[in-house]
């Protein structure tokens, strides 16, 4: 049997992670009193986002610890299971190499690794497609092998509200968080070499959408045989710190609509953006992950 391990910032809920057969290894959330939430599982995103504005402080993130990967390994070894380990992108956090280091720890060889050079949306079209894969007969190997061909046509593009989150979290320069940061322009962001990269700007919501599309087509456009998956955090207009808030799509309209009318394609998977990415793009984010259509698998 081959397990599927991933970490949290793929932002697959517990629920869904059964559903699939999939296990999801939650990276930690410190806030700015010292408590310590595992993602995705002591706190729901909404519930998340409500507190994340009201911080004054940032909370940070952490990578899981080698022994929570560990105890991983040798169960599945002693039930001669073979472990896919498909963790975000080594360039935006050590927890690919604290999976990899906990493997030498334990000693085991079952154990086969990709670094999806990505993250959130794209990690998590990475993580499903293994799962077909895996439903569909193919070896460990030979899913390895596909996912590194499919990740060369994998895109994760998105709008932020503001920069500041990213700026304040260390994974976008301060450079080009000034150049992205004018007032009244929304910045386009990439996920390029395995980081977070300024694509673009657009000017309010109409203008973002334009540059979506854009991008969109500039990367290839959206394989028709492989599901794209949009992601939100919260509206960001329409959340009310400590008094709740109202999760609305609206945002994605324009999206949706375009997919399905303009580009004929079937309706995409929608989930929220969890708390870790949630934490560096902060409330009102909102992207597309897609292949492009050059993959081809056999």
């Amino acid at each position: 049997m081959i397990r599927i391990l991933t970490d949290s910032a793929c932002d697959i809920l517990p629920a869904e992670a059964q559903q699939l057969g999939v296990t999801v290894i939650p990276l930690n959330v410190t806030l700015e009193d010292g408590t310590v939430l595992r993602d995705g599982i002591d706190m729901t995103p909404s519930e998340y986002y409500t507190h994340l504005a009201a911080c004054r402080k940032l909370p940070t993130t952490s990578q899981p610890s080698p022994e929570q990967f560990e105890r991983l390994y040798l169960d599945a070894a002693a039930a001669g299971d073979e472990v896919l380990g498909i963790f975000l992108s080594d360039a935006l956090s050590g927890t690919g190499q604290c999976a990899r280091l906990a493997a030498d720890l334990a000693n085991v060889d079952n154990v086969v690794f990709v670094n999806t050079e990505n993250v959130c949306l794209g990690q998590s079209l990475l993580v499903r497609l293994a799962v077909q894969l895996r439903d569909a007969g193919k070896t460990i190997t030979q899913i390895a092998a596909d996912l590194e061909k499919a990740k060369q046509h994998l895109h994760l593009v998105a709008a932020v509200d503001n920069l500041k989150y990213l700026r304040k979290g260390g994974r976008l320069s301060a450079a080009a968080a000034v150049a992205g940061g004018m007032l009244g322009i929304k910045p386009i962001l990439a996920v390029m070499e395995g980081k977070v990269a300024l694509a673009g700007k657009a000017r309010g919501l109409p203008g973002v959408y334009v540059a979506l599309f854009k991008k969109i087509d500039e990367m290839g456009g959206i394989h028709p045989g492989y599901t794209p998956l949009l992601g939100y955090t919260v509206n960001h207009r329409e959340l009310q710190p400590l008094l709740g808030y109202t999760v609305n799509h609206r945002e994605l309209q324009p999206l949706l609509t375009y997919l399905q009318d303009n580009l004929h394609l079937d309706a995409p998977l929608v989930r929220q953006i969890g708390c870790v990415i949630g934490t560096h793009t902060g409330p009102g984010a909102f992207g597309i992950a897609f292949f492009d259509k050059e993959l081809a698998l056999e």
